[in-house]
């Protein structure tokens, strides 16, 4: 991820206003399946200067390990559960009771300006932001503290969102050809397989999280953006490449087992 994030003020005024970006609708699915889509959204941004933003959930519990995380000691915590790995980097993920986000961006200054704007920062305090006004407070870490070996959301970094004294958002990234990948979970509550890790929801925040938290985001999104979303669909061509990419990567274990 480069130098440690300093979060302590959002960033504004920094992005043109009225860029296009494409909204894609909420979706629940498997790991495979939700990996390869953000794989072809990463892609299409590098090769078509397309950006795009959605919101999913998951079908059922699955860990995700970062790109170049090794997979026996995460696989050894959690045998019995579905797994597969990310295209960005960090440690393990238990996705269950959360929302993701993705974010891809095309190339260049316009999308990602090379001083006073850090996406994960960003995106950090729009969610922050959005959630304050559903009655929960929370602050951007400012400095790292690990709490356990294998699970992302026990490494407190900076930028990470944290509520209660408990990490509850965090992003991570990839690029290609300069076009940027970003995804993160915000933990709407604990799952059984990770009792250790309180949401949202468990630290207090409203139930009504789940079916508003998603539509207050893409409104906060805009609001701190001032871009033109524009709600669309996937195109054929996207479709079969993400029929072909979960093929060959996320579905094809001598790949996710190769770190």
């Amino acid at each position: 991820m480069g130098q440690p994030l300093n979060c302590d003020r959002p960033e504004s005024g920094v992005l043109p206003a009225g860029l296009p970006c494409r909204l894609l609708p909420t979706q629940i699915g498997d790991g495979p399946g939700q990996m390869a889509l953000d794989d072809v959204l990463l892609e299409q941004a590098a090769e078509q200067g397309v950006a795009t933003l959605r919101f999913y959930m998951w079908e059922h519990p699955t860990l995700s390990l970062g790109y170049f995380q090794p997979s026996a000691p995460a696989l050894a915590a959690y045998p019995d559960i579905p797994w597969v790995r990310r295209p960005s980097g960090g440690a393990a993920l238990l996705h269950h009771i959360e929302l993701t986000y993705a974010l891809a961006l095309p190339p260049g200054r316009d999308w990602q300006p090379a001083q006073g704007l850090n996406w994960i920062c960003r995106m950090h305090h729009i969610i922050r932001q959005t959630l304050e006004a559903f009655g929960v407070r929370g602050t951007l870490c400012s400095q790292e503290e690990k709490k356990g070996d294998i699970l992302c959301f026990l490494h407190h970094t900076p930028g990470d969102l944290i509520v209660a004294g408990h990490k509850v958002v965090g992003s991570a990234q990839r690029k290609l050809r300069g076009a940027l990948l970003q995804h993160g979970g915000i933990l709407l509550m604990s799952s059984h397989h990770t009792p250790e890790l309180p949401g949202i929801v468990d630290l207090g925040g409203p139930p009504r999280l789940f079916d508003e938290l998603a539509p207050a985001l893409r409104a906060a999104f805009h609001a701190a953006t001032s871009w033109d979303l524009q709600p669309g669909t996937l195109s054929e061509a996207e479709r079969q490449r993400i029929t072909e990419i979960r093929a060959q990567r996320y579905e094809n274990e001598e790949w996710n087992r190769r770190r």
